[in-house]
């Protein structure tokens, strides 16, 4: 039954983004989870804006239904992982943790720390090592016909592009904040009174690893501090 109805999206998803556009965040995971059932989750990062996606799913009630993805490099900043604790306790939340098959340390002594070299190809093998291939894993495992994500259209140039739902690796791609602004996160945040990411008064306003993260500067903000500059996006939400 879900994989007609995964078929019938593909096929059909101009029609698809037509309804999801008269839909509010809410009624998109509400949607997402009557067509899927147990076949559908989301994925969080526990980043600077990881908040207001995961206690949307809370207040519907639906945190014990919907699988939540953690998808644990092994390199975030310590505030991240004091982040993720404080709102898995605060919202009540189930999440099942996401990570590499190789260690930090098994990775750097076959391949050398990726990061550091300064070249695209290197980061593109570290993503896929530590967040592509683990995110994978765990969508495969449950059988996962659908994912949500809290990306934004204004993020990077790739989600400028992206429609409420696509097709990614074979599975389908929900996007609830997608055409959520700055001005909107921090309003539902201040409204539910969502506790910020320690970084963020530090002036990150994107954080992801340790290495590949840095607060705003006059030149570079958001995404473009991500990766040295280098690259955007990880891969997670780009079409492979």
């Amino acid at each position: 039954m879900i994989e007609n109805i995964h078929k019938d999206i593909q096929n059909n998803l101009r029609q698809y983004n037509q309804v999801l556009e008269d839909m509010n965040p809410q009624g998109m995971l509400k949607w997402g989870y009557k067509k899927f059932d147990n076949q559908f989750a989301i994925t969080t990062s526990f980043g600077i804006q990881s908040s207001v996606l995961l206690n949307m799913v809370s207040r519907l009630c639906l945190q014990k239904k919907i699988k939540i993805f953690w998808i644990d490099t092994g390199y975030l900043p310590p505030e991240t992982y004091h982040y993720a604790e404080k709102l898995i306790d605060d919202l009540s939340l189930e999440v099942e943790i996401l990570q590499s098959e190789l260690s930090p340390a098994r990775m750097e002594a076959k391949y050398g720390k990726l990061w550091e070299t300064n070249k695209e190809s290197d980061l593109d093998k570290y993503h896929e090592l530590r967040k592509i291939k683990p995110l994978e894993n765990g969508l495969g495992k449950y059988n996962i016909s659908c994912w949500a994500s809290g990306v934004r259209s204004n993020q990077t140039e790739n989600r400028n592009k992206m429609k409420f739902i696509d097709a990614i690796r074979q599975r389908l791609s929900l996007r609830p904040l997608l055409n959520w602004t700055n001005k909107d996160i921090f309003y539902y945040m201040e409204e539910h009174n969502l506790p910020a990411h320690p970084l963020f008064v530090k002036g990150y306003s994107s954080v992801g690893d340790w290495h590949s993260s840095s607060p705003d500067g006059i030149e570079t903000k958001g995404r473009d501090t991500r990766f040295g500059g280098i690259k955007q996006e990880c891969g997670i939400h780009t079409k492979n």
